[in-house]
């Protein structure tokens, strides 16, 4: 008689990575918004800091939070999970939003 004491891998199940990556990308987001309408506007003028830094910073923010946004999307569709449409429409529109506030960054930093 053998015992096998090996480890087991825990699997986590699809649907909660995919949960999991939604919330990330909703914090990130989220911080994005945070720093650009709360932070920089109040604190950075505070600080003495030029006004350009708040859409230097709010640029690269924007883009990850794009990229985890889309990961999002791509992870609920790949679990099937049940909640994939609604899921979706949400980065989607998030995304959507950031794209704007992004060029909008870009065309204050260009002039």
């Amino acid at each position: 008689m053998t015992v096998d004491t090996a480890p087991t891998e825990v699997e986590v199940p699809v649907s909660d990575t995919a949960e999991r990556r939604f919330s990330q990308s909703m914090v990130v987001s989220g911080t994005r918004c945070f720093l650009t309408y709360l932070v920089f506007p109040f604190l950075l003028p505070v600080l003495g800091v030029a006004d350009s830094v708040g859409p230097a910073i709010s640029v690269p923010i924007g883009l990850v939070a794009i990229v985890f946004n889309g990961l999002s999307i791509r992870r609920f569709w790949r679990a099937d999970h049940r909640l994939k449409w609604p899921v979706s429409t949400v980065n989607v529109l998030v995304i959507g939003f950031l794209c704007y506030l992004t060029i909008g960054d870009i065309a204050e930093l260009a002039g």
